[in-house]
């Protein structure tokens, strides 16, 4: 009888624990095409990223917790593009046509694949809670062909009093995990 008490108790147990999982991953949303075939050794840059919301400078700081994820988790060395070629400010975001120029700056450093994307929501939601709300779009474009050769895209609410960095940076992560990146 005890044996059978604690079975169901440990049956309890598990649904509750798989309905609070299905709940937290209920919380974003993400499609991640699949890792591509890169060629080993060759040069990295980081191009600016399209900021797609009303929130300043998002671009900017999607850029900075990428850079951040692909030097520490990732180990790979990225070339920054310059800053003249992101003039994003408060009041004016950042465009395709700058991102371009990137581009084309990459194409003369000899760089073989950058890392870009697009910011296309940051913000605190409205209401009570005021959940922060990321949504991202990560590439990697072959530089010499212009050619997008990996791409993911994702989107993740969190709690409250969490960071909306810290949604940012998770999101980020999950999103580039599968990529088969090491330094060569």
């Amino acid at each position: 009888m005890v044996l059978l008490k604690r079975i169901r108790h440990g049956a309890l147990l598990s649904v509750c624990l798989a309905a609070v999982a299905l709940a937290l991953e209920a919380c974003s949303t993400m499609d991640v095409s699949p890792p591509p075939l890169l060629e080993p050794g060759v040069k990295w840059g980081l191009v600016p990223f399209v900021n797609n919301t009303e929130t300043p400078q998002a671009g900017l700081r999607e850029e900075s917790i990428v850079e951040g994820l692909l030097r520490s988790g990732k180990s790979i060395d990225l070339e920054h593009y310059p800053a003249n070629l992101n003039d994003e400010t408060l009041f004016e975001p950042m465009d395709r046509k700058q991102q371009e120029a990137a581009m084309n700056w990459a194409k003369k450093q000899g760089i073989r694949y950058a890392f870009t994307g697009n910011v296309d929501e940051w913000r605190y939601k409205v209401g009570v809670d005021g959940e922060p709300a990321v949504g991202l779009t990560l590439k990697i474009v072959d530089v010499s062909s212009g050619r997008v050769i990996w791409s993911a895209v994702g989107s993740s609410t969190g709690w409250s009093r969490e960071a909306l960095s810290a949604v940012a940076q998770k999101l980020t992560k999950k999103l580039i995990q599968p990529l088969p990146l090491n330094k060569s």
